[in-house]
């Protein structure tokens, strides 16, 4: 079973002309193996996968598959609001040599908890892979309680939770509820060391896409108990953190790796560039920090 724990990485997904940039992407992952990254995740949030057709999808998860080589895990972005789609992608990315899944919970259709719970079954009795939930309730207006995700947590494959609540007291509620092996990960870079000191062992963030090495140093201080050290790079890169999301999310990631020649900044509608007061903020953020591609 997967054991995950450090920087892992919200993979954007380039784009060139408004298709799917292969090479850019490959790169992309690279980078982040090279910069010390514990594993990535294609096709999530942070990759725009609500905009990918089903083949463009596929077709991202084959690649980080092929780049990753074995180097580090991929998680595989297989979420939907429709269970039956969640289902296809899952079994696509075991097919495709993933090595875990995230799977979101059902935006836009609001389900009650029942409903999640019966909507995770599902997509976990539909592969061999173990599986991270994925709690994002800013993005998809419903949240999972403590108790259903100690309930999902009994199911044998799903092993842990990318939560993006940005609530600290959460941690410690779930672990006491799912238990100490459950794997907890931060969804939201600002709080990830705080995460970590209330009992988190990671963080599946969209910074780690900018400074890889960064997040890598700042986690791995944290789960050494180095919080100081942790807390000095936090605040060397919180500037970073707090301008790549002052517009939706991934626009600015975008722009600040076009900035560093990795891929173009092209976002799908309904997304757009970002405006710019912000793109002049990121310029002064990345020239501060240093950062080179």
């Amino acid at each position: 079973m997967i054991d995950l724990s450090g920087s892992i990485t919200a993979l954007v997904t380039p784009f060139r002309g408004g298709v799917l940039d292969d090479d850019a992407f490959q790169r992309l992952v690279d980078r982040q193996v090279v910069n010390g990254s514990s594993a990535i995740v294609p096709a999530g949030t942070t990759g725009e996968s609500a905009t990918l057709s089903h083949e463009e999808h596929h077709r991202v998860i084959e690649l980080a598959v092929e780049a990753a080589a074995g180097r580090v895990p991929v998680v595989a972005g297989a979420g939907s609001n429709s269970t039956a789609e969640a289902i296809e992608l899952a079994r696509f990315s075991q097919q495709a040599g993933a090595d875990a899944l995230l799977t979101v919970t059902g935006y836009y259709n609001k389900p009650t908890q029942a409903g999640l719970i019966a909507h995770f079954t599902a997509v976990h009795d539909a592969t061999e892979l173990p599986m991270f939930l994925y709690n994002v309730p800013g993005r998809t207006m419903v949240s999972l309680s403590v108790e259903t995700i100690a309930t999902l947590s009994a199911l044998p494959r799903i092993i842990g939770i990318k939560d993006a609540t940005g609530d600290l007291a959460r941690v410690a509620l779930q672990r006491l509820a799912s238990g100490a092996d459950f794997i907890q990960l931060s969804g939201e870079d600002m709080t990830a060391v705080g995460f970590n000191a209330m009992g988190g062992v990671g963080c599946i963030g969209v910074t780690a896409n900018i400074a890889p090495s960064l997040c890598a140093k700042m986690q791995k201080a944290t789960l050494s108990g180095d919080f100081a050290s942790a807390v000095a790079v936090q605040d060397k890169l919180a500037p970073l953190h707090e301008i790549l999301f002052a517009e939706t999310s991934p626009s600015p990631a975008k722009y600040a790796l076009s900035r560093l020649n990795l891929c173009t900044p092209d976002v799908r509608l309904p997304l757009v560039m970002p405006s710019q007061r912000v793109t002049e903020r990121i310029d002064r953020v990345l020239d501060e920090l240093g950062i080179d591609s």
